[in-house]
């Protein structure tokens, strides 16, 4: 049947999550950073995800689609509900989070949102207070400002013949060693595509196009929705026109590099 049904713009979407959150009917998740409507017969067609989303990657079209079957959006309601019941522990590599009465509930939203706790070596107070505390003060690598890509000047001085690094926001938090093993010797520009409004490709682009740059470091984290900044970066080296050497380093959320590109 001809149908309203809603439409997600990939080249739009930031993978935040939102618009999964908002869908009661589970029609929308996030696969690949981007946001996916899984199952024509899950959307009903009223567009609750429609406002929340804050890029505008999701419009109403009119196109052949299965009818909207509440029957088989109760059906996964419950088989959710009966997964979010069983008694499993929550760590770190878990998509759950525990509620108020001790019932595990399915998280369904941006995995960058979902709370967890991250569990180190020794987190014990007896053990830390028996560990020798040693003092070393380290000299931050930073070498210019502003850091934001918003506030950047694009024909900065500090550009020409630059390594460059681009990195997201929570990357130096996660990433003990971040000034150390990427800071050091290169040019930093960090942002959020997540939270930070347009797309940096456009400027990123000017940046390299404009200036001498030797190199590219990418390092984002692992969660979904910060593959809008690689995704970005990668964007402004093809239009560019320039064959630049780059990489990209993935940090997981507990602070280790997953994966080099």
């Amino acid at each position: 049947m001809i149908r309203k049904i809603i439409h997600i713009d990939e080249e739009l979407c930031n993978g935040c999550g939102l618009c999964a959150n908002a869908c009661q009917e589970g029609a929308i998740g996030i696969v690949d950073g981007k946001a996916k409507l899984l199952r024509d017969d899950y959307c009903d067609g009223l567009g609750n995800c429609l406002p929340v989303c804050p890029t505008n990657a999701i419009s109403f079209i009119e196109r052949e689609a299965a009818a909207f079957d509440e029957a088989a959006v109760e059906a996964n309601m419950k088989a959710n509900s009966e997964k979010a019941n069983i008694n499993v522990n929550t760590d770190i590599n878990t998509n759950s989070i525990e509620g108020t009465q001790g019932v595990k509930k399915v998280f369904t939203g941006c995995p960058g949102s979902m709370a967890r706790k991250i569990l180190r070596t020794s987190q014990n107070p007896k053990e830390d207070r028996n560990r020798v505390q040693v003092n070393i003060s380290s000299e931050s690598e930073l070498r210019q400002w502003p850091v934001q890509i918003k506030l950047v000047p694009v024909n900065a001085p500090y550009f020409d013949g630059a390594h460059l690094l681009i990195a997201a926001d929570c990357t130096a938090y996660a990433y003990a060693n971040f000034h150390q093993e990427f800071i050091r010797g290169k040019i930093t520009l960090i942002g959020c595509p997540k939270l930070d409004e347009g797309d940096y490709s456009e400027k990123l682009t000017e940046i390299i196009r404009q200036n001498n740059i030797k190199s590219v470091t990418i390092v984002r984290m692992e969660v979904p929705c910060c593959g809008g900044l690689a995704r970005a970066a990668e964007t402004a080296l093809r239009n560019s026109g320039k064959f630049i050497p780059w990489q990209v380093k993935i940090i997981s959320t507990d602070g280790q590099i997953v994966d080099n590109m």
